[in-house]
C-alpha cells in the first residue's frame, strides 16, 4: 500500500508498507478520503517543528470512512463518515485520569510522532473517531484544525464583554477567530500579511485588523480599537519568538495570554512593565480535548461555522509531492489545501 513519507526536511518520498490488519478491540481500521495540509505539516517539511520525528508519514487533519471495527465498538460502524481526533494518548497517566487527554505525559500525535494517515488505510483506537452523518470528508478534515483553535480560545476563556486578539492570521489563527467570535464582543486580528487580513475582513466578518511592520503604530491601532483598555485575551498564534515576547504588550490589566503557536526558541519576557504591573495570566495551549471535536461538528452542522472559505487548494494523493513546496509560500495565498486520496 503506497504512503507519501517525510524522508527528513525538504524530501518527500512514495514508501510501500503493508495492509493494516482487521481491527483488534477497541479498533476500527479506516479509509482515508481527505487529508487537510497543518501548519504542523509545513514546519515539518521545513525542519521547524520541534516535536516532529524523521522519518515520517504525516497527516492529521483526517476525513475518513470506517470499513470494519473491532470486537468493543459501539460510538461507531461501517460507513460512517469520521474525523480523527489525532493525539493517541495512553488514558492512565496522572494528566489523562485528570481529563486533560490533550497533554497526555506520553501523547503522541498522529502523523508528528507516529505515521499518521497520508495513506489509503489505516487503523486507529475507535475512541478517536468522532462520527457526522451531514458532514463531508473534506469538512471533517478540517474539524481538528477548528479544535486547536477552540482550545486555544477555551484557556483564555473571554467573557462576552471583552476583546480579543488573535495574532497571526494562518490557519490555528483563524480557527482561534471562529471561536473568539462566538464568545466575545469584539474579535480584533493583527497580521505581517495583508492578504490575510484581507481574507479575514471579506471572508471571515471581522472588520477590525491590524497590520503591523513591527514599528510600534499597531499598539496604537489597538488602543483606538478597545477604548485604550487593550485586548482582555491574547491569542497568539504565530509560532515567532518575537511576537510571542511582544505579546504581552498588546494585553489589558489583568488580561490573559495564550500561546497556543509552537517555536523552539527562548521568548523573553519583559517582567516587571509588562507582565507584573498589569498581573497577567500566560497560558499555553496544546492540542484540543474530545469535547472540542463534538462541539465543532455540532457547529458547522448547524451552519454556525462555514469551512468553505478556509479551502483554497486542492490536490490529488499522486500530485501533492510535486506541489507542497509551493503551499509553504505566503505569495501563493494558501489558507489550507486539501489532498484527495480517494
Amino acid at each position: 500500500m503506497k504512503a507519501l513519507q517525510l524522508e527528513k526536511p525538504l524530501s518527500w518520498r512514495t514508501v510501500e508498507i503493508p495492509e493494516p490488519p482487521q481491527p483488534g478491540p477497541g479498533e476500527a481500521l479506516l479509509r482515508v478520503h481527505r487529508i487537510g495540509i497543518c501548519g504542523t505539516d509545513l514546519s515539518g517539511y521545513l525542519g521547524k517543528m520541534p516535536f516532529f520525528s524523521y522519518p515520517r508519514i504525516p497527516g492529521h487533519e483526517l476525513g475518513v470512512e470506517v470499513l470494519a471495527v473491532g470486537a468493543g465498538v459501539t460510538n461507531i460502524k461501517p460507513g460512517d463518515r469520521c474525523s480523527v481526533e489525532p493525539y493517541i494518548n495512553c488514558g492512565h497517566c496522572y494528566t489523562c485520569r485528570r481529563g486533560h487527554t490533550n497533554c497526555c505525559e506520553t501523547n503522541k500525535t498522529l502523523g508528528v510522532m507516529c505515521d499518521g494517515g497520508m495513506t489509503a488505510r489505516i487503523i486507529l483506537p475507535a475512541r478517536k473517531l468522532h462520527p457526522s452523518a451531514k458532514l463531508s470528508f473534506e469538512q471533517l478534515a478540517l474539524v481538528e484544525t477548528l479544535a486547536i483553535g477552540c482550545h486555544a480560545v477555551s484557556r483564555g476563556n473571554p467573557k462576552p464583554e471583552e476583546h480579543v486578539l488573535v495574532i497571526g492570521a494562518g490557519p490555528i489563527g483563524l480557527s482561534a477567530i471562529e471561536f473568539a467570535k462566538l464568545a466575545a464582543k469584539k474579535t480584533i486580528v493583527m497580521d505581517m500579511n495583508e492578504q490575510r487580513l484581507a481574507f479575514v475582513r471579506e471572508r471571515m466578518g471581522v472588520p477590525d485588523t491590524i497590520f503591523t511592520k513591527g514599528d510600534g503604530e499597531e499598539l496604537k491601532r489597538l488602543a483606538e480599537l478597545t477604548n485604550g483598555q487593550l485586548a482582555d485575551v491574547v491569542i497568539d498564534a504565530t509560532g515567532s519568538n518575537k511576537s510571542m515576547a511582544q505579546a504581552l504588550n498588546y494585553c489589558a490589566f489583568k488580561g490573559r495570554l495564550v500561546y497556543v503557536g509552537i517555536t523552539q526558541a527562548e521568548v523573553s519576557i519583559p517582567h516587571a512593565p509588562a507582565l507584573h504591573r498589569r498581573e497577567l495570566d500566560i497560558l499555553a495551549s496544546r492540542n484540543a480535548l474530545p469535547g472540542d471535536f463534538t462541539r465543532i461538528i455540532t457547529l458547522i452542522e448547524d451552519g454556525q461555522i462555514d469551512t468553505r472559505p478556509w479551502i483554497t487548494h486542492h490536490a490529488s494523493f499522486d500530485e501533492m509531492m510535486g506541489v507542497f513546496a509551493s503551499w509553504t509560500k505566503p505569495e501563493t495565498g494558501v489558507i489550507k489545501a486539501i489532498v484527495h486520496v480517494d
